[in-house]
């Protein structure tokens, strides 16, 4: 079989790093790639990032499945295009990426729903949303409406924060193009909660948690995730079924009944908080139309069956016959970031010879490329190293002992990846 990953990631990378070792597949295209993928046997990159072109592509070399990385090409209906022309391809279509291009048309369809989710009006207009913030508790939670690589949403803890968060978001708002979703700031623990869905049958992935803020002690600015770790122990089986319940069967049942059939990775953002010190409850956070980034790269790291297999299910509708075995290991990955990420991360500076993987190590490239047979920082999130161990603490010291013998100009980390888990 021929395979053909969209985008250039750390999350790409893992997902055609895992697709290649299927004794099914003969070679795994990635358009465009990264500096990592580009020294692999088994993939290639290809300079193509017009959807048309790479459907072209997809037809001359007979690919038998695209599977879509990233958020941009599904939200321009990629999925779309590849339907047309009959090629076989794992994602959202246009209309049922809204989920995750559109914060209000999720907003809107949680409430339609009955999914939970916290209190949120929607503004284009500045001077409303400030009479709003005004009215409602601090701190508060300011989201651009459309994509953002991640980093559209601001956790506003004055009222001058949250004006000027509002007024770079929507400022000068020629013809209300722009919108800003404000809601409710929940107090709890987050997970990431990944499944695949054929449009009918629903396939949970692990379970997963992530590190947003770009400091230790989650202090910094949002970005796009600094490190994460499977399984996420804050998600009990009763928590599992709860979420199952009360998010992603809604979830699934309704964009079909409205005429949006969702196929692809679903992710839900969830905030887990409890009641009177017993009761816990799940509400959403926010959906993502395709896996996460970091959380991909543990999961794959745990993932021992043939991914191919499964891949095959979604796209034939039979998901509910898929199997899938994990290892019960726990894996780890930290995200080693450019200098200033994220506000305007600097590239180009040479990256030193790299580890080489092992058995319980995988370094995932994101923001990499070769430069006149260099290893270059290309991006704001340069790559993930992630680890297997039998707990979070030993994942997370095979993952720092690799750290420690990478190097880069300006290099940035968290130190204290997994620390809830351990804690």
């Amino acid at each position: 079989m021929k395979i053909l990953i969209v985008g250039s990631g750390g999350r790409e990378h893992a997902l055609a790093w895992k697709i290649a070792q299927s004794p099914r597949v003969s070679q795994v295209y990635i358009a465009p790639g990264n500096g990592g993928t580009f020294y692999s046997k088994v993939i290639k990159n290809i300079l193509i990032t017009d959807i048309n072109d790479l459907a072209k592509f997809a037809i001359d070399q007979d690919i038998n499945i695209t599977v879509v990385g990233p958020e941009v090409p599904l939200s321009d209906g990629i999925v779309d295009v590849f339907r047309s022309k009959n090629l076989k391809i794992f994602g959202p279509t246009k209309s049922a990426a809204r989920l995750e291009s559109s914060k209000d048309f999720a907003k809107e369809f949680m409430v339609r729903n009955n999914i939970p989710t916290a209190k949120y009006s929607t503004f284009t207009d500045v001077s409303m949303a400030k009479s709003y913030v005004q009215k409602e508790k601090l701190p508060i939670v300011i989201k651009a409406d459309g994509l953002a690589a991640g980093k559209g949403v601001v956790i506003a803890q004055t009222i001058e924060e949250a004006y000027n968060t509002i007024d770079d978001m929507i400022g000068e708002n020629e013809n209300s193009l722009k919108k800003v979703v404000i809601e409710e700031y929940l107090v709890g623990e987050e997970a990431s909660f990944i499944v695949m869905s054929d449009g009918k049958n629903i396939f949970p992935l692990a379970t997963s948690q992530d590190h947003k803020r770009l400091k230790d002690g989650d202090n910094g600015p949002n970005t796009g995730g600094m490190g994460a770790y499977s399984p996420a122990n804050l998600v009990t089986p009763d928590l599992h079924c709860k979420i199952m319940e009360e998010v992603i069967i809604p979830t699934i049942k309704g964009m079909s009944k409205e005429g949006n059939t969702f196929t692809g990775f679903l992710y839900a953002g969830i905030m887990i908080g409890t009641t009177d010190g017993s009761d816990k409850w799940v509400k959403t956070l926010e959906f993502n139309c395709r896996m996460g980034d970091p959380e991909t790269q543990p999961i794959m790291m745990r993932m021992k069956s043939d991914f191919i297999d499964i891949l095959d299910h979604a796209i034939n509708g039979t998901l509910d016959k898929a199997e899938i075995i994990w290892d019960d290991r726990f894996a780890l990955g930290v995200v080693l970031a450019a200098y200033n990420y994220p506000e305007n991360p600097r590239t180009g500076d040479e990256i030193k010879q790299l580890p080489l993987e092992a058995e319980n190590m995988m370094i995932f490239h994101a923001g990499t490329k070769i430069s006149n047979g260099l290893l270059k920082t290309n991006g704001g999130r340069v790559m993930c190293v992630t680890a297997l161990g039998d707990s979070v603490k030993k994942a997370r010291e095979i993952a720092y002992d690799t750290i420690a013998k990478i190097n880069f100009n300006g290099m940035q980390y968290r130190k204290d990846i997994g620390w809830r888990a351990i804690k």
